[in-house]
């Protein structure tokens, strides 16, 4: 009996098993990695969705109602650990994959829309923020790396600029988290905000739109406030912010031949990261330019749309966590404050004098 036992320990175990637990251990891989924070924030876009078909709610898109309630959440009920990497997966992936969709909404005809004084306006604002939020943290005493994290992330496209931008500024995680957190609350605050002051300040649909993609900090934001506003705000907004996106990269080089030159060591230069879903984006609005894509997939593309950016702002709204501004006292709060009073009223002066 146990020579057969012997024989039977003796067999090569199928291949048909090997694949089985590889699955398995895949399936578990991934369930203790993305699943559980993606379930999240699923939960919290039904829960937006619902609630903007509730009478007092309907004025708010389901995803303003995402991001204020995964801010809720996290802050008085807490961040699930184990649902981090879900979170993170929602807030980067899910979001550029979305904003590549949008591009199924737009044409070069509608691009051409925000004409070279757009364009003018979106580099004069990003220069002139960048610079006055460096300078005044100096002023103020901020520290020089964490005063360039908040000047990216304020003048270019928030926590991407931020993590960006400390490729070649080297900054402590501390100052990273404080910065992507004080850009998350100011753009969101702008998000908010800036809809309900376009009819006080008598701007037009185009107006706010280039207004907004030239001033509010993430791109899922700009989205957000932009179509709050119509249809054609929110075009507008998406191509002024992807413009200042697309400034990403020499800003990041220019920053790190900065760097070069106050290092006495010979390093080589970083190599600054282009967004991909910009190029991406640009590639389906050719398409959509080019090609008649039907009305049925269109009207498809635009709830899946939906649907993703408010599961991206609701994940942002669970990592934007208020004692990480605490932290680091409030001077760097000030200078995040600063910057956004900064951004919003010089990109203001300039759409209505332009």
């Amino acid at each position: 009996m146990s020579s057969v036992s012997h024989f039977a320990n003796d067999i090569p175990k199928s291949p048909i098993a090997a694949e089985f637990a590889q699955g398995r251990k895949r399936l578990d891989s991934m369930w203790n990695g993305i699943i559980p924070g993606i379930v999240l924030v699923a939960m919290i876009t039904a829960v937006a969705f619902s609630a903007h078909n509730v009478s007092g709610f309907a004025l708010f898109s389901p995803m303003i109602l995402a991001v204020v309630a995964g801010m809720v959440y996290s802050n008085v009920l807490g961040m699930p650990t184990h649902a981090k990497a879900g979170i993170a997966f929602s807030q980067r992936r899910l979001l550029r994959f979305a904003i590549v969709l949008l591009g199924f909404q737009l044409t070069l005809g509608q691009v051409v829309s925000i004409g070279a004084s757009g364009v003018g306006i979106v580099a004069l604002t990003l220069g002139a923020t960048f610079v006055f939020t460096i300078t005044l943290g100096r002023l103020i005493g901020v520290d020089a790396k964490l005063a360039q994290l908040i000047a990216a992330g304020t003048s270019i496209c928030g926590a991407s600029a931020i993590v960006a931008t400390n490729i070649v500024t080297d900054a402590r995680d501390e100052d990273v988290t404080y910065a992507v957190a004080s850009i998350t609350l100011f753009g969101t605050i702008a998000m908010l905000g800036f809809p309900l002051l376009a009819p006080v300040l008598g701007l037009d649909q185009h107006a706010f739109g280039l207004w907004a993609g030239a001033s509010i900090h993430e791109v899922a934001q700009v989205v957000g406030a932009g179509f709050q506003n119509g249809t054609q705000s929110g075009e507008i907004a998406t191509i002024a912010k992807l413009t200042r996106v697309a400034m990403l990269a020499p800003m990041v080089v220019a920053l790190g031949l900065i760097a070069r030159r106050k290092s006495s060591s010979d390093q080589s230069a970083a190599r600054p990261p282009m967004p991909w879903f910009v190029a991406a984006f640009v590639a389906v609005v050719a398409l959509n330019s080019l090609v008649a894509v039907p009305a049925e997939v269109k009207s498809v593309m635009a709830l899946a749309t939906t649907i993703m950016l408010t599961m991206g702002l609701a994940a942002m709204g669970l990592q934007a966590d208020i004692s990480q501004l605490r932290s680091r006292g409030l001077r760097p709060l000030a200078l995040a404050f600063s910057a956004f009073l900064f951004i919003g009223c010089f990109s203001l002066m300039l759409v209505k004098f332009a």
